[in-house]
């Protein structure tokens, strides 16, 4: 079948997310490729609008083992009609439990069709150099697999002469869901006096936690624990402060050590 576009839509705070995407995108080897971050909140005002002769491939971290709830009600409003569609999680090398399904069951509900789904590493929002966890990830054995997954989704969609002939992607999971994608609220950032007040925190927040103002000031209650103000800062002037996000990074960095690859499935 003919598709005349390729559409990656992504949430990444660190900007992991969206490197897995644009190698599955290069693996498809499409002339037109749109990009829709929707990482912060200006990008989700708008719903999406997707049809038959368009390529979706939409991915997501995991947080807690879910799809994260942020973005739930935006991913939910997507109008998507017949639209082949690709499901992406990525984890920090612990497990990505039941997101993939969670995210698959999403699109079919929004209209599209699950042809092909993936779970790929990426270095964890708590890894720092003290605690690595799945550091340096997507490294460029992963983006190869996702190149190679991009190829073989571009043969997928050439086997076939319409929509009507593709179907869903089986995927793991269980439902009712296992995770709870409730985050913490807690006080975890330390800003030393390196801070220039840039402003590149506050730009780069999903959520608009961190204070345009002043950046030292953090919404507890809004903050997602993403770490995205922390491994953006050009100034490395933000770092995590002893307490509990701290020790889940040192027993994350502990029994996660031992490397996990990449895993598509195709319908």
């Amino acid at each position: 079948m003919n598709i005349e576009s390729v559409k990656l839509v992504c949430f990444s705070p660190t900007g992991t997310t969206k490197a897995v995407l644009q190698g599955i995108a290069r693996g498809t080897n499409h002339g037109n490729v749109e990009l829709l971050d929707i990482t912060t909140p200006e990008a989700r005002k708008e719903p999406l609008h997707t049809s038959e002769d368009e390529l979706l491939v939409i991915g997501v971290p995991v947080y807690m083992g879910r799809v994260p709830a942020l973005i739930t009600e935006w991913l939910n409003e997507i109008q998507a009609h017949n639209t082949p569609t690709v499901c992406v999680v990525l984890y920090g090398n612990r497990v990505y439990e039941d997101a993939l399904l969670e995210l698959k069951n999403i699109v079919m509900k929004c209209g599209g069709i699950p042809i092909a789904g993936g779970a790929y590493v990426g270095e964890h929002s708590f890894s720092n150099a003290d605690t690595p966890i799945a550091e340096g990830r997507p490294n460029d054995d992963d983006l190869q697999h996702a190149e190679e997954f991009g190829r073989k989704i571009r043969e997928r969609l050439q086997s076939v002469s319409s929509v009507s002939e593709l179907s869903e992607v089986m995927v793991p999971g269980m439902y009712p869901y296992r995770g709870d994608s409730t985050l913490w609220k807690v006080d975890f950032i330390e800003v030393n006096d390196r801070c220039i007040q840039c402003g590149v925190c506050a730009e780069g927040c999903p959520v608009g936690a961190v204070d345009r103002q002043n950046s030292s000031v953090i919404n507890q209650e809004t903050c997602i624990t993403c770490c995205a103000c922390i491994k953006n800062c050009p100034k490395h002037a933000r770092t995590m402060k002893p307490g509990m996000v701290h020790e889940a990074s040192l027993r994350l960095s502990t029994l996660y050590h031992e490397p996990k690859t990449p895993e598509y499935y195709l319908s």
